[in-house]
C-alpha cells in the first residue's frame, strides 16, 4: 500500500484497473458456466436422473480412490454403529 508521501503513479493506476477489469471478467464467466452448469443439470433432471445423486456422483469423482475409501469406510463405521448398515 502506498503511504501519504508516496505520488499516485499513472502505471500503478493502470495496473489496478487492469487487475480489477480481468478479476470483472472471470466473474463474469464463472457466473455464465454456473449457469451452464445449472442448465445440464436441468436437462439430467428433465430425463430422469436425481440431481441430488448426480452432484454426489460429481464430488465423489474429485476425489482421490484412497480419500474416497477413507470417507466410505468411516460412513460404514457410522451406519454400523447406530444400527443401520
Amino acid at each position: 500500500m502506498a503511504d501519504g508521501n508516496t505520488p499516485n503513479t499513472g502505471v500503478a493506476h493502470d495496473q489496478l484497473r487492469s487487475i480489477v477489469e480481468r478479476i470483472e471478467r472471470l466473474e463474469e464467466e464463472k457466473a455464465a458456466l454456473a449457469n451452464d452448469i445449472k442448465e445440464v443439470y436441468a436437462e439430467a433432471k428433465g430425463n430422469g436422473f436425481d440431481t441430488k445423486t448426480l452432484r454426489q456422483v460429481v464430488r465423489i469423482r474429485k476425489q482421490d480412490k484412497a480419500e474416497r475409501q477413507e470417507q466410505e469406510a468411516i460412513l460404514e463405521l457410522y451406519l454400523s454403529a447406530l444400527g443401520m448398515a
